[in-house]
């Protein structure tokens, strides 16, 4: 996952609104998003290799999602990430000790960011400094830096989900800004330590590319009376549309 929008107690009908592009290679398999048969409280997509998953919610209004962290070193052995989106699904503790687990088993993986929900409470934890906190209401972006980095991607893309907040409870403005395909002018780059024609690949928010792009885009709501909607479309490798679900339903409190 290479792009992850908040919108966090912002929009007085819709406190939670999430958008966000997952990045990868397209030979990796993967399951699109449904409520899994064995922990039937969680709605992810799952990374069929590793059994993980980059982003998903839970019918209690859990909230996960993750992005590697360009430049820190490859572990080859580490677990994998996704298996922490997983757990904080899962798990039915509030953020301080979902943060403070974090901080205790972190440094046994490579470099990540996890955003995450317990369903009243919002919270960031990255790993390369090896803490995290809450959030306070806001719209933050994340890709594979620190929160908020001001990338362009992620600068642009907050300032265009403020805009398309006002269209709520449309979502046609929040999946035009995921499919944002414009790369970055070369001297806004950022300059992470791959070469320069991967910089300009991955400087735009939807990734056409082979072989690696924007395998889906996932958008979700939730109003003020607790309504959740989830809404995921699955790219192909040209970025052409090859799939889409959606699903609806009551946070349980």
């Amino acid at each position: 996952m290479c792009l992850i929008l908040t919108a966090w107690q912002v929009h007085r009908n819709f406190p939670t609104v999430i958008a966000a592009n997952r990045d990868e290679f397209h030979e990796r398999p993967s399951e699109a998003a449904r409520f899994w048969p064995e922990a039937p409280q969680i709605l992810a997509g799952r990374d069929l290799l590793a059994g993980g998953t980059w982003l998903g919610m839970s019918r209690q209004g859990r909230f996960a999602a993750l992005t590697n962290y360009r430049g820190a070193a490859r572990r080859e052995t580490a677990p994998s990430r996704g298996l922490l989106v997983k757990e904080i699904l899962e798990s039915a503790q509030p953020i301080e000790s979902t943060l403070e687990h974090l901080r205790k088993v972190g440094p046994g993986y490579a470099g990540f960011n996890v955003i995450f929900s317990d369903g009243r409470r919002l919270a960031i934890f990255e790993s390369t400094v090896n803490d995290g906190r809450e959030l306070p209401p806001g719209i933050y972006g994340l890709s594979n830096h620190l929160l908020d980095t001001p990338w362009p991607k992620v600068s642009q893309a907050k300032s265009a989900l403020g805009a398309a907040l006002l269209e709520l409870p449309a979502t046609d403005q929040v999946l035009a800004l995921l499919r944002d395909d414009r790369p970055a002018p070369e001297h806004e780059l950022p300059r992470t330590g791959v070469s320069e024609a991967w910089e300009k690949l991955l400087s735009s928010a939807f990734i056409r590319g082979d072989p690696y792009g924007t395998r889906c885009s996932t958008v979700i709501t939730v109003d003020a009376d607790g309504q959740a909607q989830f809404e995921e479309w699955s790219w192909g490798r040209t970025g052409e549309e090859r799939s889409r679900v959606r699903f609806e339903f009551k946070v349980e409190t």
